[in-house]
């Protein structure tokens, strides 16, 4: 009998410490990784990447948890987060990216909002000069 407290916003699935999967790993529901996956992962929720998680993957998500190993890019909606102890070889991509003190990275960050970004050059205007300053002073 399923948790009526459950709803499937808050279900998790687990992928165990013994599991090997390779393909194309899909979910609409929280997922963490304990085991081994090669290929691809896309989601629409959390992703965990557990300590002892291996990813040998592009990742597509939401919210992506890492404090385990993954090689491959990693772009999320939301938020990245490397923990102290993980080990991230890829590209990130994302709004909000947290690599905590003690975290391996080796690759590159871009931080975009999500929003299509205006051609449009900002106005850019020469540095006044001190003596220009003190003289719009009255000086």
């Amino acid at each position: 009998m399923a948790n009526p407290n459950e709803s499937l916003g808050e279900q998790v699935s687990v992928l165990g410490p013994t599991l090997r999967f390779k393909g194309e790993l899909t979910a609409d529901e929280d997922v963490t990784i304990h085991g081994e996956v090669h290929g691809t992962i896309i989601h629409s929720q959390r992703l965990t990447v557990a300590p002892q998680g291996r990813v040998h993957a592009n990742i597509k998500g939401q919210l992506v948890v890492i404090a385990g190993t993954v090689e491959g890019d990693v772009t999320a909606t939301g938020s990245v987060v490397v923990m102290e102890g993980a080990n991230l070889t890829g590209d990130v991509r994302a709004p909000g990216v947290s690599i905590v003190e003690g975290a391996n990275f080796n690759g590159s960050v871009v931080m975009e909002t999500g929003k299509a970004r205006s051609n449009r050059q900002p106005e850019v205007r020469p540095a006044q000069t001190a003596e220009a300053v003190r003289g719009s002073n009255g000086r």
